[in-house]
């Protein structure tokens, strides 16, 4: 049991650190969502169970931290849902499908305009949506004439976030295998990462059967083993309630085993 409380206090921890990821993924929200699924599924204990006390003095304290900022992610929500309209606006991110042939820099100009036009929050008391409504007029004011191009120019993307990606991939792969945060490797052999990347299943198969089957193995199992705690934030972030609601699950049948076997040797002791 204990090490399933541990997996809980795992998930509260990181629902109040959860990173942001601009321009869509807000770590404060999805945080705050988080910790709302996690009060919901220990609020689902019951609170005359045995060996559940330290699962209700979680549950009290979560759930006054979710009380106590609701005012502000309500703000915050709003801004969000505000941001994915601005996204909606600019046809953003680019569809895979084939692009809209009609669509003109006018016309979405025109669209944002309006959409500039009906966003009035209440700058004195909804901080999150007045920093949104200042940086929206702002960056469309600065920006806003040389981003139209891309809509009147077939094939230029909005963005290079493709090849950031791409980078992005690398650096991962590069901590994995070196286990350093530093990355520096990548400035005199990155190029030949990119040169070489595996275009096809069996490509990467032949690449795979350079290693030796025992030591690709043995390094498996020691990455598994290394990879367990993020899966379980993984699941979380995926399913948050699915996710704890397994947890109390697995809490009640680790109490029950624990019952069961404390009868049997009290019916042996007797004997």
């Amino acid at each position: 049991m204990m090490e399933i409380e541990g997996q809980v206090r795992v998930a509260i921890r990181d629902a109040l650190n959860r990173k942001s990821r601009k321009p869509f993924y807000w770590g404060g929200l999805k945080g705050y969502e988080q910790l709302e699924a996690i009060a919901k599924a220990l609020g689902e204990v019951a609170c005359d169970e045995p060996e559940t006390d330290y699962l209700q003095q979680l549950r009290r304290r979560v759930d006054r931290v979710v009380e106590r900022y609701r005012v502000n992610v309500e703000d915050l929500r709003e801004a969000h849902t505000w941001l994915r309209r601005i996204a909606d606006c600019l046809r953003y991110p680019p569809s895979d499908s084939a692009p809209d042939l009609d669509l003109s820099s006018e016309q979405v100009k025109r669209e944002m305009e309006e959409l500039l036009q009906s966003f009035q929050p209440d700058l004195k008391r909804r901080p999150a949506q007045a920093a949104l409504y200042g940086a929206w007029h702002r960056t469309w004011r600065n920006y806003g004439p040389d981003l139209l191009h891309c809509y009147d120019i077939p094939g230029l993307p909005p963005d290079n976030l493709m090849l950031e990606s791409l980078f992005g991939r690398l650096r991962r792969h590069q901590r994995r295998v070196s286990g350093r945060k530093s990355t520096r490797e990548l400035r005199d052999f990155g190029q030949y990462q990119v040169l070489f990347l595996a275009e096809s299943e069996e490509e990467l198969l032949e690449q795979i059967r350079q290693v030796p089957l025992e030591e690709y193995r043995e390094n498996r199992q020691r990455l598994e083993e290394a990879e367990a705690p993020r899966r379980l934030l993984h699941r979380l972030h995926r399913d948050p309630l699915g996710t704890m609601r397994g947890l109390v699950k697995q809490h009640a049948a680790r109490r029950a085993a624990l019952s069961s076997t404390a009868a049997q040797s009290s019916l042996t002791g007797d004997t």
